[in-house]
């Protein structure tokens, strides 16, 4: 399960085999095997691409539900609270922080009431032994490290949003190709500095974007205002667009190109795997991203 869960997010085995550090040919073998047990495909290949059936879809969400309890369940029977005690630090985005993590902290602070936490903000790459952080929250597929383990605790999709004024004084794009008619508004990465492109999936087959607009920023919450304050179309996770969909600040638009799902991992370094504090904060994530993923 860990294996075809990996490669569905990596969206090709290659990927997979090279975040899990192992061959190819055992991804292959073991996607194959499961499949043959299943007796059903989960899987369509071709040349260029690898997507979803709907039997693979379906057997796919079962999945993360299973690995995410399994987990939870490790979690509880190696540490418990009375064990888990000292200082983490932790760091993670501004906007995930303030969004998800920190209207829910004073649960994980009577939990672990021994723990101390110090939570530093930001999505640049760090050297996490080197700085003495015990671990990051970072989305995407993590880059391959000996020295590293991550450990996924959820899952997000990318919305494309607009403001009801943008969308009166400009309608919604009904197609891919109707984009370039629009303002997109840039979103510079703080790790590469590069305009990040969108990601669609459009009749079985990956389509990227290249975002060229008049207006760019490095801030997620200047990135959302600019669509809050109708200048034009942004991209961004479901969990923090969902307040702005509820109340009617934000609509939706290309619901019908749906975006690859993006993996929440929390990475830490391969000698602190024992960690009591790591682990209960790891399970503790599981727990509050699969409740974040109902109600929103």
């Amino acid at each position: 399960m860990q294996i075809f869960a990996r490669v569905v997010e990596s969206h090709s085995f290659a990927g997979a085999a090279k975040s899990l550090s192992v061959p190819r040919s055992t991804v292959s073998r073991t996607i194959q095997d499961l499949e043959a047990f299943l007796g059903a495909s989960l899987l369509q290949r071709t040349t260029r691409t690898l997507s979803l059936t709907p039997g693979g879809s379906l057997y796919y969400d079962h999945c993360l539900r299973v690995l995410n309890e399994v987990e939870a369940v490790e979690t509880q029977l190696s540490f418990s609270t009375s064990q888990a005690r000292g200082k983490l630090r932790i760091d993670m985005t501004a906007s995930f922080a303030r969004q998800i993590v920190l209207p829910a902290i004073a649960q994980f602070q009577a939990r672990y009431p021994e723990i101390d936490l110090v939570l530093t903000l930001g999505d640049r790459t760090i050297d996490l032994i080197q700085e003495g952080v015990d671990c990051v929250v970072r989305s995407g597929v993590p880059e391959n490290s000996a020295l590293l383990v991550a450990r996924k605790v959820g899952s997000f999709a990318w919305l494309v949003c607009a403001s009801p004024d943008y969308v009166a004084r400009h309608g919604r794009p009904q197609s891919l190709e109707e984009l370039q008619q629009h303002q997109l508004i840039e979103f510079h990465s703080g790790r590469s500095g590069r305009s990040i492109d969108w990601r669609f999936i459009a009749d079985g087959q990956e389509r990227t974007i290249a975002v060229k607009g008049k207006l760019a920023v490095n801030d997620t919450d200047a990135y959302l205002a600019c669509a809050l304050e109708g200048l034009g179309l942004i991209r961004i996770a479901d969990y923090l667009a969902a307040p702005h969909l509820r109340s009617g600040r934000l609509v939706q638009v290309l619901q019908q190109y749906a975006g690859p799902a993006v993996p929440l991992s929390v990475i830490y370094p391969q000698s602190r795997h024992l960690s009591s504090t790591v682990r209960a904060f790891v399970g503790w994530m599981a727990e509050l991203l699969s409740d974040v993923a109902v109600r929103t």
